[in-house]
């Protein structure tokens, strides 16, 4: 039989006696799972004996009270395991005396694998600890806490399979390995002083230690005290305004002190980072509580065994200005591993804490290359000897409309899959390859689509190369094969050339996906959508359209298989094309002659080259039309004077603009209008509108309230007349979490009772991409095979 929740409670009558063969699948290897069955067995009575193997973990149990056990493997789970199906069939009898943790099976990988989790409460009180044998060591772990997806070579997830292999345990560490009654009972990466990986400081240009393993380097003293030894040194270099390069879980990142501007500064010039927020890191909660406004739902998330990079409201206590300019959200995360602990212990302040790597490109994971790439960078290393199987970066998450929702999947949620809905329990096998940008790719089969973490953007070639080898990675790892491929329709994206090519070279079928109908399928494949056709507000940068237009402001009719474009933003030019994405104000200039207003963009773009860019626009030169919301947003900030001529990164001008416009939000200004025919959305009486107000946070308000508010006017129209039986909400811009709670109230009042698809575990941006393209590909091979 197979149970997708329990039955029968811990406490149920005890079954007759027998003998059953007990499968158990889900994210249950490397979390403590084989002892938690091993005590319950022996609680219960049962013999028998429990043991990993690719599929998950499997269990022969013989005894009079199978039900009851049965049913407390759900009840009773470790905290980081994650069941998602628990399967029994009688099994012959082999009257075993007792019950035993056996060796590992082999088989075809299909198990999960749990993300790399924060350092728990146990170990976090340990490594503070004068009197405890791990004290001040920067590898602690338990089966609640600790790295795994960033150390696993292979499954199943035992020790040789890892990167601590090259690490054997100590006497002391192989009795608490071996002790069904310690939290370290068959925790894989266990280790202490003695007999784990080493950790030292070396100034930047030093030559490399023979071997990685133990160096000689003055102060690398394996127990650093509170005040020798590598971390103290570093917390001493950090004080000093330096800027250092630290070894982490799943790469480098690079640290300076968030108080001393002239330490950001000088990190910004090398990196070559002039804008973009920095992320910052505090010991604990109450570290934090200076710098940030913090909410019950904001200190869950910080605190969880995910433990993102979270946005907060800025707090009273002013960081270094040059951390995040023009932000009033903060991206902060707490120190989630030993060695992040004891740093910020020993530095006692806020750190920035940025990934090691050059802007664009991939993170350093390796001390030689980090030396190579970084050395320009960090004044020192922290390093140490334990290899790192897999580059993968901070998480991203916000607390919006009361819950969490991921904005970059990564250290901490991946690889941990989501479930589709029942309807693709049964479809072949899929490798979606998402998007160009903030690239992620999705591996699908068993009714589960586990996405890859977040790999970056794919003009830069490292990242490219990066991409690929983590297809291979996780093919290789989930053995993974897939019976179909999935791309977006985009013909020029990297992502789809190498669909393209992998489907000549191997003959799988390829299902092409228009980018925003690929958004909304996301959205309803996370929510395990099994309803009528879905209303989808796919409100983003750029995506291809079929019209050969640039989409990005639509709403879509959409079920998994197919869609229909109901309505959308006026299309405007984009005068000078890619430029127009970096250059808000060519936007607002298109936008302004649309509008009739070609006077008043001369008197706001003063001194920019006007004549040339409108005849190009008249003549359809260098000028393709485009429906982005994105743009929109950037035309918005131009107007409101809170745009750079050029952006540094994507999403710079639309961020300044949701921050100036959360200042104006209690200022009382009206929601500038927008004219809606049915089908189209113009913003063109917006423009004169904002105008009218006095001041940049009065106009960013207005925009994001008539925005808005004409968003959930169309949107709860066209359901009605289509019959729509929810409304999804996706795309990059639905990230602004302001337009995001203004969309919903709205939505809330004109289409009650309708419901709400918004993304919360899967980006709504590009990093969710590979997951409805997935959707939409299974949906179609599905209709394809029923004729």
């Amino acid at each position: 039989m197979t149970d997708r929740a329990p039955t029968e409670t811990p406490n149920a009558p005890a079954s007759a006696p027998g003998a059953r063969a007990i499968r158990v699948r889900g994210a249950v290897q490397g979390v403590g799972f084989r002892p938690f069955v091993w005590r319950l067995a022996r609680d219960r009575g049962i013999r028998g004996d429990v043991r990993n193997d690719a599929d998950g973990v499997l269990i022969h149990a013989e005894g009079a009270a199978l039900d009851a056990f049965e049913a407390a493997l759900w009840a009773e789970a470790p905290p980081l395991a994650r069941i998602d199906a628990v399967d029994s069939a009688p099994a012959d009898p082999r009257d075993p005396p007792d019950f035993a943790i056996a060796a590992t099976g082999g088989g075809a990988a299909r198990t999960r694998v749990t993300p790399d989790a924060a350092i728990c409460d146990a170990c976090r009180a340990e490594i503070l600890d004068p009197a405890a044998r791990r004290h001040g060591h920067a590898f602690a772990n338990c089966t609640h806490c600790g790295p795994r997806l960033t150390i696993l070579l292979k499954l199943p997830y035992d020790r040789p399979n890892t990167a601590m292999g090259d690490f054997p345990m100590c006497a002391a560490c192989r009795a608490e390995y071996e002790d069904p009654a310690d939290r370290r009972f068959h925790a894989q990466p266990v280790c202490c002083p003695d007999c784990g990986p080493v950790l030292w400081l070396e100034p930047s240009g030093a030559p490399a230690a023979e071997g990685e393993a133990r160096p000689e380097t003055p102060g690398a003293d394996p127990i650093p005290g509170p005040t020798t030894g590598p971390i103290a040194a570093a917390a001493a270099r950090l004080k000093a305004g330096e800027v250092l390069a630290i070894k982490g879980l799943g790469g480098f990142h690079l640290a300076c002190d968030a108080l001393n501007e002239e330490a950001v500064a000088t990190l910004r010039a090398r990196k070559r980072r002039p804008m973009k927020p920095f992320a910052l890191m505090a010991e604990d909660l109450a570290a934090l509580a200076p710098f940030a406004e913090v909410s019950e739902d904001e200190a869950a998330l910080l605190t969880s065994a995910a433990a993102p990079i979270t946005l907060l409201a800025a707090g009273e206590t002013p960081l270094a200005p040059s951390v995040a300019p023009g932000q009033d959200r903060l991206g902060w995360m707490l120190a989630a591993t030993p060695l992040h602990v004891l740093l910020s212990r020993a530095f006692g302040g806020p750190l920035v804490m940025t990934s090691g790597n050059l802007s664009g490109e991939p993170m350093a994971v390796g001390n030689q290359e980090a030396r190579e790439k970084l050395s320009s960078f960090a004044d020192a290393f922290l390093l140490h000897d334990r290899r790192i199987a897999r580059r993968v970066d901070d998480g991203v998450a916000r607390v919006t409309l009361g819950a969490p929702r991921i904005l970059r999947r990564a250290r901490g949620q991946a690889p941990d899959p989501v479930p589709l809905p029942d309807r693709f329990a049964d479809a072949p096998a899929v490798l979606a390859y998402g998007g160009h940008l903030k690239a992620a790719a999705c591996l699908a089969r068993d009714g589960a689509a586990l996405l890859t973490h977040h790999l970056g953007d794919l003009d830069d070639p490292l990242t490219a190369e990066e991409f690929e080898r983590a297809l291979s990675d996780y093919a290789a790892l989930f053995d993974h094969a897939p019976a179909a491929l999935a791309c977006d329709a985009h013909p020029d994206y990297r992502t789809t050339l190498l669909a393209e090519a992998r489907a000549l070279e191997s003959g799988l079928p390829l299902v092409r996906v228009q980018h925003h109908h690929a958004h909304v399928a996301a959205a309803m494949a996370e929510h395990g959508w099994e309803g009528g056709p879905v209303l989808g507000l796919a409100l983003d940068g750029l995506g291809w359209g079929p019209d050969g237009a640039a989409w990005g402001g639509e709403l879509l009719l959409c079920d998994y298989a197919e869609y229909t474009r109901v309505g959308h933003l006026r299309p405007a030019p984009l005068p000078g094309g890619g430029a127009a994405q970096t250059d808000p104000w060519r936007n607002l200039l298109a936008r302004l002659d649309q509008a009739g207003m070609e006077a008043e963009a001369e008197a706001l773009l003063p001194g920019k080259p006007l004549a040339p860019l409108r005849a190009a626009m008249a003549r359809g030169v260098n000028a393709p039309l485009s429906s982005s919301m994105g743009r929109l947003f950037d035309a918005a900030a131009a107007l409101v004077g809170c745009a750079p001529d050029r952006q540094s990164f994507e999403g710079e001008a639309a961020m300044a603009l949701e921050a100036l416009a959360r200042k104006g939000m209690g200022q009382g200004a009206p929601a500038a209008p927008m004219e809606w025919d049915g089908e189209v959305l113009d913003p063109a009486p917006l423009w004169p509108a904002l105008l009218a107000l006095e001041g940049p946070e009065a106009r960013a308000a207005a925009f994001h309230r008539g925005l808005a508010g004409a968003l959930a006017q169309a949107a709860a129209e066209l359901a009605d007349a289509h019959g729509a039986e929810a409304i999804a909400i996706t795309g990059g811009v639905a990230q602004n979490a302001l337009l995001l709670e203004l969309l919903v109230a709205g939505l809330e009042a004109q289409a009650p009772g309708l419901p709400l698809l918004i993304p919360a575990a899967v980006p709504a941006g590009d990093g969710g991409l590979a997951l409805g393209q997935t959707a939409v590909a299974m949906a179609r091979l599905q209709a394809e095979a029923a004729g």
